[in-house]
């Protein structure tokens, strides 16, 4: 059986994968056996993995909207969109979590030209610089230009003192942090050159899908209980995760959300945040 990437591209359907899926969503050998038999009934040559990622996350949501959230996070990521401004702040967020001092979108005069930094972080005396490259599909992957691109621009900015931090610090460190993946020249440049690279999978076991789990940082925009429209609503209010929303639960009602129905929100939202890997 062969089903239809994102892309395009043909492929031999690998069941274990998907059940791999729905375990890393939290969901129990029986709950995944179940949702595997349902969507065997279902395939077809040639049919799209997009349909059977949506089949599977409609099944889990059946059972359990924590779960279903935690499954569908790589597209709650990409829901940060569509220009990416709120992915450079929830990145912002998730290295504060780990104890980093955060700025964002600010612009520094460089040696040569001026350049519009997306994040900066700083932990004890050292600053590095992100820059976040966001995608809105899931089959775009970010090439060597852009990395190539970035150190120059890093290379104007470093060796300098910034008015930064409350104080003056210059920039020691350059990160590039997309949501999506990375080419192998793209690593490979990145890794020659010192930049460090973060992606939904980059660096294994360490990439943003882990870091999520890890500090149960997760995007409002995951939540199952909330229209697409509700969401953006909150995000315009800096309601970028999870536990934002549940530190500022008023806003469900200022945004027109009937108690019953901010009820299950907050109840998705502190089994999300309460997940244990």
């Amino acid at each position: 059986m062969k089903v239809t990437k994102f892309s395009g591209e043909l492929v031999h359907f690998e069941k274990n994968k998907l059940e791999k899926s729905l375990q890393k969503s939290g969901a129990n050998q029986l709950m995944v056996d179940k949702i595997l038999s349902e969507i065997e009934k279902t395939l077809y040559e040639g049919i799209p993995t997009k349909k059977i990622y949506k089949l599977a996350f409609q099944l889990l949501k059946k059972l359990s909207n924590a779960h279903a959230a935690r499954y569908n996070l790589r597209t709650a990521v990409q829901n940060l969109g569509p220009a990416g401004f709120y992915f450079e702040k929830f990145i912002a967020k998730l290295f504060e979590k780990d104890g980093f001092q955060t700025q964002t979108n600010l612009i520094l005069d460089g040696k040569c030209i001026s350049h519009e930094v997306d994040v900066l972080l700083k932990k004890e005396n050292t600053v590095s610089m992100i820059e976040c490259k966001f995608h809105g599909s899931q089959d775009a992957k970010t090439d060597v230009k852009v990395p190539l691109y970035i150190l120059s621009r890093f290379n104007d900015l470093k060796n300098k003192d910034f008015p930064i931090f409350n104080s003056f610090f210059s920039i020691d460190n350059c990160w590039i942090v997309t949501n999506n993946r990375f080419t192998e020249d793209a690593i490979q440049f990145g890794q020659c050159s010192g930049l460090q690279l973060l992606s939904w999978d980059f660096p294994k076991d360490n990439g943003i899908r882990n870091r999520i789990d890890a500090t149960q940082l997760y995007p409002v925009t995951c939540l199952t209980t909330l229209s697409l429209a509700e969401k953006d609503k909150l995000l315009m209010q800096e309601i970028i995760t999870v536990q934002d929303l549940i530190q500022h639960s008023n806003w469900l009602s200022k945004i027109g959300i009937s108690p019953q129905r901010i009820k299950n929100c907050l109840r998705e939202a502190n089994q999300l945040c309460n997940f244990i890997n």
